[in-house]
């Protein structure tokens, strides 16, 4: 359960990322997916990451401080059809790239897909880097309001036959009923449990 949650630091650059021993469980999607939304909502508190109409806002790598330091969410920049130069987005996926080859401490990393779409080119290269880098990961397909719990459950199967992975290897939620936390509040238990 995350009974507490605060915004930590914001970083640019590799040499700024965070060392140490705190586990990190990284908040990956692609723009506009509800990444902030998400977050907010699983830490129950509205103003922590700045929500945004405008896809691409996410430009850092930024970290949270869950339950008084026992573990940090990272936010990563959302990658896709976000309206910035292609040297912007050249930045944010080296960011994202030197994260997971340099990160010691992630020990999961959250893709956010949005239920009512498929999974893209852009989420399929995320999935390549952490395999190719063997970083655990959990598939979360978002805003589970918008649809009826029938096309839910059809869209779950449809996203995990996507990318390869079973039906209860995805996870529904919704910031805005808050369907689906206390299943991520388990699946962080265990994910934090197994480095113990």
């Amino acid at each position: 359960m995350i009974k507490n949650a605060v915004f930590h630091t914001s970083v640019a650059s590799v040499d700024k990322f965070l060392s140490g021993e705190v586990p990190e469980i990284a908040v990956a999607g692609k723009s506009n997916v509800g990444k902030s939304s998400f977050i907010n909502a699983l830490c129950g508190n509205k103003k922590l990451a700045k929500t945004s109409k405008d896809p691409g806002r996410t430009r850092l790598l930024n970290y949270f401080k869950i339950n008084n330091g026992q573990f940090f969410l990272v936010d990563l920049p959302g990658y896709g059809y976000a309206k910035v130069s292609d040297d912007e987005k050249m930045k944010w996926g080296t960011l994202i790239e030197s994260y997971f080859r340099t990160g010691k401490n992630i020990k999961n990393v959250f893709v956010l897909i949005d239920v009512r779409r498929d999974p893209s080119e852009d989420d399929k290269q995320m999935l390549h880097y952490l395999y190719f880098y063997r970083i655990p990961f959990t598939i979360i397909a978002t805003k589970a309001d918008k649809l009826s719990k029938s096309a839910c459950f059809t869209r779950k199967k449809q996203i995990a036959d996507a990318i390869g992975v079973g039906t209860n290897d995805v996870f529904l939620t919704s910031s805005v009923d808050k369907s689906g936390l206390n299943a991520i509040y388990d699946r962080i238990d265990s994910i934090l449990e197994n480095e113990e």
